[in-house]
């Protein structure tokens, strides 16, 4: 199962952390690898996405250029969001493969690739319990 918005609607049915009920097998099996994809791939580039996503993205960070940001927690509640200065829609998808592509300068995995759904599996793991904002107004 690699459709992004269906992916993201599993996660948020998951308990919250603490709860007794875990992922299915194969969902954890994607989360896993996605961390360490996450943690340890540079896609060809110069870094890792922990590099600016420090703790797994737990914790806040730093852009490359020294902006902060925020922790993953809750990140993937957020997307699809509307990129007002670029006039269209962005999925979660779309901004692991921005962000793999402009602050790693690596070469990000295909669109409908394991490696991406891994990757954003992960960071939708992240956002566990988290309420899921409507973009929709």
């Amino acid at each position: 199962m690699r459709h992004p918005a269906l992916l993201i609607a599993m996660l948020a049915c998951l308990p919250a952390a603490g709860a007794a009920a875990a992922p299915p097998a194969g969902m954890q099996a994607a989360i896993d690898h996605g961390a360490a994809l996450f943690a340890h791939d540079s896609f060809g580039g110069t870094g890792t996405c922990d590099t600016c996503h420090v703790n797994g993205g737990r914790s806040p960070g730093k852009l490359p250029n020294g902006k902060p940001i925020p922790s993953l927690i809750g990140a993937a509640a957020t997307y699809p969001q509307y990129r007002a200065d670029e006039h269209r829609v962005v999925t979660l998808s779309q901004q692991i493969h921005r962000c793999i592509a402009g602050a790693l300068h690596g070469k990000p995995p295909a669109p409908d690739s394991t490696d991406l759904a891994d990757l954003e599996a992960y960071v939708a793991s992240l956002s566990q319990g988290a309420v899921l904002k409507s973009q929709v107004e």
